[in-house]
């Protein structure tokens, strides 16, 4: 068990990786299969000192609703943002810096909500304080800084705190 855990560090990543290939390549063949299982095997594997702490998910389940929720958020961002582009001129829109402040704890939870932020249209997620205590996100357009934040720290968070920590 222990040669196993040593030559797969992180099995789960080895798979996605090898999935992540096989789709990128967009044919299903054996050496599109066997090539993506090489990447996912040398990959883990190599970068295994950087990993100090194996990620442990408290309820891995729960990332399938959390994915279809951004999924859900991104495509009604699109819309919400091609309408501010297109027919809200520049002098009404109202970007904002906002600072949120993490209860977060981990870093994978952490850069899972950054990236969260990001893939969003409208939102950037720019910076992170040293300590982890708070990101600093920069939004298209935000009368209401406070409603948004809240709104991260309610759909979002909330949601990766139940599952990483």
């Amino acid at each position: 068990m222990r040669l196993l855990r040593r030559l797969l560090p992180h099995p789960i990543l080895t798979l996605l990786l090898t999935l992540v290939w096989v789709l990128l390549t967009s044919t299903w063949t054996l050496n599109s299969l066997v090539f993506g299982f090489l990447l996912g095997f040398l990959i883990p594997f190599l970068t295994q000192p950087y990993w100090p702490h194996q990620m442990r998910l408290k309820k891995p389940l729960k990332i399938i609703e959390y994915i279809l929720i951004v999924i859900y958020d991104i495509v009604v961002a699109n819309v919400v943002v091609a309408r501010i582009v297109v027919f809200k001129s520049n002098a009404k829109r109202q970007p904002a810096w906002i600072a949120v402040p993490l209860d977060l704890l981990t870093p994978e939870a952490i850069s899972v909500l950054a990236g969260t932020i990001t893939m969003t249209p409208g939102t950037v997620s720019a910076d992170v304080s040293a300590e982890g205590h708070a990101l600093l996100v920069h939004c298209l357009h935000a009368p209401n800084p406070g409603a948004v934040r809240d709104e991260i720290k309610q759909r979002y968070e909330r949601r990766l705190k139940e599952i990483f920590e």
